[in-house]
């Protein structure tokens, strides 16, 4: 069996989510110790109990991420034999780590590092977001580059997650008026969403440039098994690469869906998506030629997976 591996990005999280797994398995407990290590602060604590405030905030939300889409699949043991995989924005770490080529604690240094820098350009410069539905990405560039010459704001496409549903990123007046002309240009619905920052926008630049001195002293190697990038849909083929949309994609677009559909070009027999909730299976159902997708995300879902695996059967 070929198995792709896909891991959600910010707002996936929930709380609750790892703490059970930490009491099963001895490597997801291993892994939230040396959690503790790098970060200075009890993570499995914050997943297991919230409150939900805390664990939204990016500083939290970005290495409790990380750490429980990494501890699951760690937790379905090596009979998953992964041949490709990919993350959606910053959770790209996991199919890093994953992959061999970031180890776990220094991946996690830098999710940390990432997420504070977000955090304080985020309280420098508030944003909103909002998903768009139903309209095509020109006439959604069209929206933007009015609403900017209109507000002298920041408004710009930062997610591609599938066809007709592309989320815009910036100043929220800019936000809400290019929500406005994208109804008028005939998009079927605008939804805001609950963030606290623009993220993927040029609000981000302070904090990609912050980031990317941690980025240029970490030790990267390439991969063991392809792991496609959702900056340029492409697999990683060298090291600098890497470290170049690393930095770029604090402040760029998430092309989820052209890395979907790279992920499907590998020939998978299905795909797992590990995480805190259901984002990324869900979509694939509408990436065409895709396998069945299947989300795991508790101790019970491990269990089944492992089961599936032992007994040689698909996931």
């Amino acid at each position: 069996m070929r198995y792709g591996v896909v891991f959600p990005g910010q707002g996936s999280q929930a709380v609750g989510m790892g703490g059970a797994l930490a009491q099963t398995f001895s490597d997801v407990r291993d892994l939230f110790a040396r959690a503790e290590r790098v970060l200075g602060y009890d993570l499995l604590a914050i997943v297991r109990d919230g409150p939900d405030d805390t664990l939204r905030e990016t500083r939290y939300s970005q290495p409790a991420i990380y750490v429980v889409n990494y501890a699951l699949a760690v937790a379905a043991g090596p009979a998953l034999e992964v041949v490709a995989s990919a993350g959606h924005s910053f959770a790209e770490f996991c199919s890093l780590t994953l992959a061999g080529a970031l180890d776990f604690d220094e991946a996690l240094g830098l999710v940390a590092q990432r997420g504070l820098a977000m955090q304080d350009a985020a309280n420098l410069a508030p944003g909103a977001m909002s998903a768009v539905l139903g309209l095509d990405e020109q006439p959604l560039r069209d929206a933007c580059a009015q609403a900017r010459a209109e507000t002298s704001g920041v408004v710009q496409l930062a997610n591609f997650n599938a066809p007709g549903q592309i989320v815009i990123s910036g100043d929220r007046d800019a936000v809400a008026l290019a929500g406005d002309l994208a109804l008028a240009a005939g998009a079927k619905r605008v939804v805001p969403l609950n963030v606290s920052g623009a993220w993927h926008s040029d609000l981000m630049a302070p904090a990609r440039e912050r980031f990317a001195p941690f980025v240029a002293r970490a030790q990267i190697r390439l991969p063991r098994f392809t792991v496609v990038s959702n900056v340029d849909a492409k697999p990683y083929t060298s090291v600098e690469t890497i470290r170049e949309n690393l930095v770029r994609s604090v402040t760029g677009e998430v092309l989820w869906h052209d890395a979907a559909l790279r992920l499907v070009a590998e020939n998978l027999d299905a795909i797992v998506e590990f995480g805190g909730s259901a984002v990324l299976a869900p979509m694939m159902k509408r990436v065409p030629g895709a396998p069945p997708a299947k989300f795991v995300g508790d101790e019970a879902g491990i269990e089944k997976l492992r089961a599936s695996l032992s007994a040689g059967a698909p996931a």
